[in-house]
């Protein structure tokens, strides 16, 4: 039976409480040896005579779903993990704000990171997720992927 892909939106900011509950509930499963963790957070980068103030997140949600549980099979299939959680924003997230958490889990540290950093490069140039980055002067910029 095909599993249902998981829904990884989160509405605004990722919430630091949010990813503090996600870590602690990982402390009862003793098969863990390693967790890396990724966050992403929006930047007050310069834009020609404005500052970046926030980012509005767009996507192709039935589409990034899809895509994001080929990534997360494919990534189960190469590296010996135990779990993967990854939340990326919707909406307006202000500058210093969380806007993405991935966390990945195994029995050992060599698994886990280098999981973590090719899910975060999956997720960057694979997903069809945009941002709008909302200066301080009212103008916008559509967010290059870098």
């Amino acid at each position: 039976m095909e599993k249902t892909p998981k829904n990884i939106f989160f509405e605004g900011p990722i919430p630091a409480q949010k990813i503090a509950d996600d870590i602690q509930k990982h402390a009862s499963k003793k098969d863990i040896g390693a967790h890396s963790i990724f966050l992403g957070q929006v930047r007050e980068d310069q834009i020609g005579d404005g500052q970046v103030a926030a980012i509005d997140y767009t996507c192709y949600q039935e589409m990034a779903l899809e895509k994001m549980h080929q990534i997360r099979e494919s990534l189960f299939s190469k590296y010996a993990l135990t779990c993967m959680h990854v939340h990326h924003s919707l909406g307006r997230v202000a500058v210093g704000e969380i806007c993405l958490f991935v966390f990945v889990s195994s029995k050992h540290r060599q698994a886990a990171i280098e999981a973590c950093t090719e899910l975060v490069e999956s997720i960057k140039k694979e997903l069809p997720i945009w941002g709008k980055e909302i200066l301080n002067n009212q103008a916008s910029v559509w967010k290059q992927n870098q």
